[in-house]
């Protein structure tokens, strides 16, 4: 995914400083980034200068002037553009899977431990993804019931994923031969 668009898709709901933009893509699995924060700001400086947002400056008491950024309606054309564009199916790359393939020449019991390690990571993931939701600290616009729906249905996605992959690797561990 184009960081582009998770920029435009965040900045359709309200406007947002690079600041807080940074911390919702550093905080969220849904908005994740592997870059650097350096591709978020030039993102928002490339998306200026092609008319997409515009950037209101705001003076702050003792602080530098924070730059607000805002979707034009250049910027929601683009949005619905790729919105409406083919989907792209999951990108299942699991570095986990590529570790374990290679794991032949480990005894039994370091194979367990691996795979434990990895359950007990799966399953603080899950247990943090649900907590996230019972505080409602996940992102979640809910500006009308669909889009409460769809996010709802969001995060639940996340939350299956998480629950098949603790089952996978418990089955995985209870099966293993020796």
């Amino acid at each position: 995914m184009d960081i582009k668009y998770a920029i435009l898709g965040l900045l359709s709901w309200r406007e947002l400083s690079g600041y807080d933009l940074k911390k919702m893509m550093q905080d969220s699995e849904l908005f994740y980034w592997s870059g650097n924060n350096n591709q978020i700001y030039s993102t928002l400086v490339h998306l200026h200068h092609e008319g997409l947002v515009d950037v209101q400056l705001q003076p702050q008491e003792h602080l530098p002037i924070r730059k607000l950024y805002s979707l034009t309606i250049e910027g929601k054309d683009a949005l619905k553009h790729w919105l409406i564009s083919e989907p792209q199916l999951p990108q299942l790359r699991k570095t986990f899977l590529i570790q374990l393939a290679w794991s032949i020449d480990l005894s039994h019991q370091e194979i367990d431990n691996l795979l434990a390690t990895y359950e007990n990571e799966v399953r603080l993931r899950l247990v943090m993804l649900k907590e996230q939701l019972k505080r409602g600290t996940l992102i979640n616009p809910a500006r009308n019931p669909r889009e409460k729906y769809v996010w709802s249905m969001i995060w639940d996605n996340y939350m299956q994923s998480y629950q098949a992959e603790l089952e996978w690797a418990s089955k995985l561990r209870r099966n293993l031969p020796e």
